[in-house]
């Protein structure tokens, strides 16, 4: 009916100001306790919504949309990837889905540059021995990590986030090494420095250090694989801060275990929140619960992009972040 609000259920308790935003404008049910749905209170919200403001932590798959009627029109996901639903099926269905690209580049980027430096420079092994009181005070051998400056960076993805982690490497003296699916710009390559692999087995069996910043797709699943971990120099280390299904996630850990990949650092995981109980007895290892995108800034301006998404569908246009099946 012409001035009725649009029906909107947020599935994921959002910063306050963002949720104090979307109920002035659209009649919005919050996830007052902000544990994760359930798959059938999930499927339940979509049939009572015109539109579900989704996480990462929902999985919304072909056999869930099948079954949420039409009244549905628009998924407007709080976060870039979308790897989380099922796109195809949506869009067969009449059903939207945006993002929010663009406002979390900085701050993955500088996250994934922390991971660096916390492998190579030991840090929570320092750490450790501070809190637990074990430090007897300084000696010339321990703890001895390496300088990054001079090292080979090979970034697998590069997109925005995959940039803006070169820009901070160069600044840190790294070298610049690249593989993506469509080689840059000649401009940008010179600014960055930067020097594209086509071979990815190539350019990982000659990297100090390899950043995942590519996103998770069918031909992604699994891209650092078993085969693909084994070409790394045993001195390598490996980081990830765009989705755990990138990496298979058993072969990397027995190598790790074996000392055949010096050290890793993990800001997110194959299966979500379960991760391989073997990793968290690894020194050599830093685990971060998925806190890429974790600053009060990048998680305002991802509510940013959700309201505008969902107030440009409300007016009858084309939503700004819109998702299509060509772009994943």
């Amino acid at each position: 009916m012409p001035g009725e609000r649009l029906s909107v259920v947020v599935t994921r308790r959002l910063p306050e100001a963002v949720e104090t935003r979307l109920k002035e404008l659209f009649d919005v049910e919050l996830n007052e306790s902000d544990t994760p749905m359930s798959r059938d209170a999930l499927q339940a919200a979509m049939r009572r919504a015109d539109v579900l403001v989704p996480t990462v932590s929902d999985h919304i798959d072909g056999a869930m949309l099948a079954g949420v009627g039409d009244r549905l029109k628009l998924i407007a996901n709080y976060g870039a990837g979308v790897d989380h639903i099922d796109v195809a099926t949506a869009r067969q269905r009449g059903i939207h889905v945006s993002n929010t690209p663009g406002v979390l580049t900085d701050d993955t980027a500088d996250m994934t540059l922390a991971l660096i430096l916390a492998v190579t420079r030991r840090i929570p092994e320092g750490l450790a021995l501070m809190q637990t009181g074990a430090w007897t005070g300084w000696s010339p051998t321990a703890l001895m990590g390496g300088r990054i400056a001079g090292r080979r960076l090979g970034i697998l993805g590069m997109g925005r986030i995959g940039q803006a982690v070169a820009r901070r490497a160069k600044a840190f003296g790294m070298q610049i090494h690249y593989h993506n699916r469509r080689r840059l710009h000649k401009g940008i390559e010179e600014e960055l420095e930067a020097t594209w692999w086509e071979s990815l087995d190539q350019m990982v069996s000659r990297m100090d250090v390899i950043s995942v910043n590519c996103p998770h797709t069918p031909s992604t699943f699994h891209l650092m694989n078993a085969r693909r971990l084994k070409l790394m120099k045993p001195s390598a280390v490996i980081v990830n801060t765009s989705r755990g299904e990138v990496i298979d996630e058993n072969a990397l850990t027995r190598m790790l275990r074996a000392g055949d990949i010096a050290g890793a650092g993990l800001d997110v995981f194959e299966h979500g929140h379960e991760v391989n109980p073997r990793l968290r007895e690894l020194p050599n290892v830093v685990l971060l619960p998925h806190m890429g995108s974790a600053t009060e800034e990048g998680r305002a301006e991802m509510g940013e992009k959700v309201i505008i998404n969902i107030k440009t569908f409300d007016d009858g246009h084309r939503p700004p972040d819109l998702v299509v099946p060509s772009m994943l």
